[in-house]
């Protein structure tokens, strides 16, 4: 994949030796005040994962041939300022809440920019960036969901191009994630 730039932001996958800064973001993210609505992790639990687990992750989402992909935003000064993990579901099997899956599709997943880079239009380039390697994996749509309480969010995906699916898939009690997807017609 091309590395891509938005602003003065550097837009790539992960490399492997990068594990510590993808477990520090990933912490950050579940610091985040809408993060019990956003993550389906707890920052207890996150924190309490041994470090192999994130040298495996990093690992993975670097290969070539895997099934996953995470993006960073980079700032100029070298910090990260977001991220966003693509997952390739294949039609005919399931995905990971137990809802067949009828096409190739992406699946936008750990999606977190830090409050003092929102707004820049960041989340866009870093979709674009998932987007375009899903594209280049056949995949037919990318989705994502997100908390129905989540207007921030909604707001912020509707603007980069996803369109209410309608599909709402319930994950405990009453709380609803709504199913928002990015389609291109091909032809």
């Amino acid at each position: 994949m091309t590395t891509l730039t938005s602003g003065d932001y550097v837009i790539r996958a992960i490399r492997p030796d990068e594990w510590p800064a993808v477990k520090q973001l990933r912490l950050d993210a579940l610091q985040d005040p809408v993060a019990h609505i956003a993550f389906l992790e707890t920052y207890e639990d996150a924190s309490g994962r041994p470090d192999s687990f994130y040298r495996e992750r990093a690992t993975r989402s670097a290969e070539e041939s895997g099934g996953a992909r995470q993006f960073i935003a980079e700032a100029p000064d070298g910090t990260w300022a977001g991220t966003a993990t693509v997952v390739i579901e294949e039609a005919g099997t399931q995905d990971w809440a137990g809802l067949p899956v009828e096409r190739k599709q992406g699946h936008l997943v750990g999606v977190f920019v830090k409050p003092e880079h929102r707004g820049t239009g960041l989340l866009k380039a870093l979709f674009e960036g998932g987007l375009e390697w899903a594209w280049e994996r056949g995949a037919e749509r990318v989705r994502l969901l997100v908390h129905e309480d989540n207007a921030r969010a909604q707001a912020a995906y509707r603007k980069a191009g996803f369109v209410p699916s309608g599909v709402t898939v319930v994950l405990s009690g009453d709380a609803g994630e709504l199913e928002l997807e990015f389609v291109v017609e091909r032809g």
